[in-house]
């Protein structure tokens, strides 16, 4: 795994992680519903970082040397555990985000959903 995060590729943050887990024989802990469990636990420990905080601090938490460190762990814990699923169950996630991506330009075209956060008649389909 290259040590530039800019170049890193999901499938070589995957390696590293599968080998990480492997070296620890925890493939007997991580099957889909264990990690989905470890994905949302995570998920809500990031999410504390920001309950009851307004948008003005939230935006300052991040100018936060320490606050921004914590969520940054968060952030990664969820994407181990994501990547790990997606590694364990050969989800193609590259392929996946595609196929997601076209499916909600379908569902919330721009000129329906541009400037507004409200779901449509047809997002609901």
């Amino acid at each position: 795994m290259t040590s530039d995060a800019t170049h890193t590729s999901l499938k070589s943050l995957q390696a590293a992680i599968r080998q990480f887990c492997k070296d620890r024989d925890w493939d007997q802990f991580h099957g889909a519903k264990d990690l989905a469990i470890a994905i949302i636990t995570e998920a809500g420990e990031l999410l504390e970082h920001f309950r009851f905080q307004s948008s003005e601090q939230v935006e300052a938490l991040f100018a936060e040397t320490q606050a921004r460190t914590e969520v940054e762990s968060e952030v990664a814990d969820v994407l181990i555990f994501l990547l790990r699923l997606a590694d364990r169950y050969e989800i193609d996630l590259a392929a996946a985000v595609q196929r997601k991506l076209a499916e909600n330009a379908e569902r919330y075209p721009v000129e329906e959903s541009r400037g507004r956060n409200k779901k449509t008649a047809r997002s609901l389909r």
